[in-house]
């Protein structure tokens, strides 16, 4: 840990900041850390931990109609993607107790009406392209698939599980779309990892933010991927009790990806 590589020189007007190796003792920490933040501020901050989940939650059922069936796992799945703008009130949360500053609730939205906002919203423009693409992607290997057995197929929950699992066409989708999800997860992971938590801590633009976090994911890609796991893994778990489970495990994620970026980049 603590291992500073220097890099080479970028651009003239562009930043470029050093960054540090990472291993998995170092995730153990980030999480030991961001559950010390949830115990300090849970009091306050567990209501906002279920904005994510109804927005979740209403998209589900918005899109649970039996013609967009096949489409409630992708949405959920890529609302993942969405997870570092909602999380951004948390990173402030953490920086502002981080400093010994006030961390009362109000400063949750801090990030929204500061300097940081428009780098914010514009790597916002770049996850939610991703959702997108995304969403067009798991469209396409629908209709290329499950798609091909006809309407009836999806008619109901209970036939689109049936062709889902009991046909070659189904099979392909599962294949198909699980491949698909991965690399649009790696994609998302290696832009987001870092570039959410920095615009909220220096006055970066979204773009030197992304190459950073980018630079951090290569530089350590073992670890990185051990955190992407782990980050899902705890979600899934969390989302198993009615969803229940996020109001702590988006807050705790949330503290512990800012302190993540902490030990990722020499600040």
């Amino acid at each position: 840990m603590a291992i500073v590589h220097p890099t080479p020189p970028l651009a003239s007007g562009q930043e470029n900041y050093e960054i540090r190796d990472l291993d998995p003792g170092d995730l153990r920490m980030a999480l030991k850390q961001g559950w010390e933040d949830f115990q300090a501020k849970r009091g306050d901050l567990v209501f906002v931990g279920f904005i994510y989940p109804i927005v979740v939650l209403l998209a589900i059922l918005s899109f649970s109609r039996v013609s967009t069936l096949p489409f409630v796992f992708p949405l959920v799945a890529g609302s993942v993607m969405l997870g570092p703008l909602f999380a951004s009130g948390f990173y402030e949360l953490a920086r502002r107790r981080e400093a010994g500053l006030d961390t009362r609730w109000r400063h949750f939205l801090d990030v929204m009406r500061g300097p940081s906002a428009p780098a914010l919203l514009d790597l916002a423009s770049v996850t939610g392209a991703l959702f997108l693409a995304w969403i067009g992607v798991a469209w396409f290997i629908y209709e290329a698939t499950v798609g091909q057995l006809g309407p009836e197929a999806s008619s109901s929950a209970g036939a689109f599980l049936n062709s889902l699992f009991t046909t070659s066409e189904g099979w392909r989708m599962i294949l198909f779309g699980n491949l698909a999800g991965l690399c649009f997860a790696i994609a998302t992971l290696a832009v987001s990892a870092v570039s959410f938590p920095m615009v909220v801590d220096k006055p970066v633009s979204w773009g030197v933010a992304l190459r950073t976090s980018v630079r951090v994911a290569r530089r350590n890609p073992v670890t990185m991927a051990i955190w992407g796991l782990i980050v899902v893994a705890l979600l899934v778990l969390a989302a198993i009790p009615a969803l229940v489970g996020l109001a702590v495990a988006l807050p705790v994620l949330g503290y512990a990806t800012w302190h993540l970026y902490t030990r990722a980049v020499v600040r």
